[in-house]
């Protein structure tokens, strides 16, 4: 476990390192800061001294190697926007954008889970085949075409929820969140499952796909043949034997979501990272880009290494080939 643990870290450092670079050639290659700070009527000895603060003026590796150790901090410097700390801004919208994400992942796992197990169990009946007709539409059509047809119908014709904003949120120490109040219930409502739906339908499909081949298996033909009941069987040993690839799927759909909440965000003007990142290539504000990328890259580290550690304790097989191997 614990070999198996260091790999893990060693392959996600290696990540780290790879994106850390590409986030560095943000401000070697994309625009120059200090014009964004001073504009185009700076003088030569504003701009030289502008780069020796912003330490411009230093060899590309030792500008490298301090951005790692800043990055390491959570320090990016400030944006070239709106004129305050970055990591000030990735603290008041991170909270946003985390609770959208967890609750959208935990609808689709609620609904898509049954949805999937009820289609596999009963694929011949009527409601298993509108299960997987929801679930062609939700593939296929794209999130912002979604949450506009929701706003359309539940905001604006229907009048039941907010179409934007986060609504009330009450402050714990630091940490802003809207789920703890009904108007910040409210107001997740439409953008949670706007974001949920492909989640949804995806799961939801893996699941009867997996239900359908473990049922088929010889080891669920001899728990039959002992006597045991469909239920056991069903929920005791093939839903068990589903869940790893299931497990997989989710958290890897969940830094997904996390990262590509982009677009929801900006549809229901969430006020999250996602909107923040929209806002920073608009003015191209190198910083927040940097913050973002990095950020999202140290997310799906995290929840890969979880996700992987959820695979032993699902999994016992995977604990014998370790020990095997050794």
């Amino acid at each position: 476990m614990l070999a198996f643990i260091l790999r893990r870290l060693a392959q996600a450092i290696v990540v780290m390192a790879v994106v850390s670079a590409v986030a560095f050639a943000l401000f070697q290659y994309v625009g120059d800061p200090v014009t964004f700070l001073l504009g185009q009527d700076a003088t030569a000895e504003e701009r030289n001294r502008i780069r020796n603060e912003l330490g411009l003026d230093q060899p590309v590796l030792v500008q490298f190697g301090q951005f790692i150790w800043n990055a390491m901090r959570g320090e990016f410097g400030m944006s070239l926007r709106q004129g305050v700390k970055v990591s000030q801004l990735i603290a008041e919208r991170l909270p946003a954008t985390l609770e959208l994400a967890f609750v959208a992942a935990a609808l689709a796992l609620l609904v898509g889970v049954p949805m999937g197990v009820y289609a596999a169990l009963r694929r011949g009946s009527a409601l298993a085949q509108v299960f997987m007709t929801i679930s062609l539409l939700g593939v296929s059509l794209p999130t912002f075409f979604i949450g506009i047809l929701l706003i359309l119908v539940f905001a604006v014709n229907l009048g039941w929820f907010p179409s934007f904003g986060r609504g009330e949120v009450v402050d714990l120490g630091g940490w802003k969140t809207g789920l703890l109040t009904l108007k910040g219930w409210h107001h997740i409502t439409l953008p949670a499952v706007t974001l949920a739906i492909f989640q949804l339908t995806l799961i939801m499909r893996l699941v009867r796909a997996e239900m359908l081949e473990v049922l088929r298996s010889d080891y669920i033909k001899f728990a039959r043949a002992r006597g045991l009941s469909d239920r056991a069987i069903h929920f005791g040993h093939a839903l068990r034997n589903t869940l790893v690839p299931v497990i997989t799927i989710t958290g890897l759909q969940l830094g997904g979501l996390i990262a590509f909440a982009i677009i929801t965000e900006t549809v229901f003007q969430w006020p999250g990272m996602g909107l923040l990142f929209i806002q920073a290539v608009s003015f191209a504000d190198i910083p927040v880009m940097a913050a973002y990328l990095c950020l999202i890259a140290l997310i799906f580290v995290v929840i890969n290494l979880v996700v992987d550690l959820l695979y032993l304790a699902v999994d016992p097989r995977l604990r014998l080939d370790g020990r095997s191997a050794h």
